[in-house]
């Protein structure tokens, strides 16, 4: 079963953030972002969501499992961080407004929650499916990330980010949807990508991801090819 929120909670005003991610294998260029932006905003809470199928990008190089593991052992300990599965436990692609309906069911109407994103993610959004509907189910909060330019690619989308956007953090618990908020994070030249190719080539990640993460690639030989 996968690790849900209790939907008898009562409502709580202070938002909650959900951030997806193939995770193969999750990194400081994840952890370190948003763990910045829930000191700037407020974040009680983010809930980890590791990606089984993903439809705009190659398959993981680890199974499902493995990338499970690795977000676990990435977040022992630290009070931000939950993990759910339930896109894990999917045979078809995981798409973003599907598991967004599915919290805000459990949530209720009047919960404000967001959803993480990376600048990379913002500039494609227009080609995700149904992205339009996105703000009527969540806040979206964007991290900086580098090289990336902030001009959206069509004149619709900046003017829809122009009407959405705002600057100040607090209003995202005035209401359960529809901003979205561009955060001041570190830019961070960390992918997962760099991680791999540091195995394939025998280099140290030692300043890339944590050290249990970092041996649990050495005990499952990950990334050596």
């Amino acid at each position: 079963m996968p690790h849900t929120i209790n939907s008898t909670c009562p409502v709580q005003p202070v938002i909650q953030a959900l951030f997806g991610g193939t995770f193969d294998p999750i990194h400081y260029g994840h952890l370190h972002p948003i763990e910045t932006l829930a000191h700037q905003i407020g974040l009680k809470r983010v809930v980890l969501l590791p990606n089984h199928v993903p439809p705009h990008r190659p398959q993981p190089e680890a199974t499902a499992q493995q990338r499970l593991e690795m977000v676990k052992l990435a977040t022992q300990g630290n009070p931000l961080f939950t993990i759910d599965t339930r896109e894990m436990e999917r045979t078809s692609p995981s798409y973003t407004i599907d598991t967004l309906e599915s919290f805000r069911q459990e949530f209720g109407e009047g919960q404000s929650v967001a959803f993480i994103i990376g600048q990379d993610a913002l500039l494609s959004l227009h080609t995700w499916h149904r992205w339009s509907e996105l703000l009527n189910i969540c806040h979206l909060l964007i991290c900086a990330r580098p090289g990336y330019q902030t001009q959206l690619s069509t004149t619709e989308m900046q003017q829809w980010l122009t009407q959405h956007q705002i600057y100040n953090p607090a209003l995202l618990n005035s209401k359960p949807n529809g901003y979205i908020y561009l955060a001041n994070t570190p830019l961070l030249h960390i992918s997962a990508t760099d991680v791999r190719q540091r195995h394939q080539q025998g280099l140290s990640c030692d300043d890339l991801l944590p050290p249990l993460v970092q041996k649990y690639i050495n005990s499952q030989g990950l990334y050596r090819q």
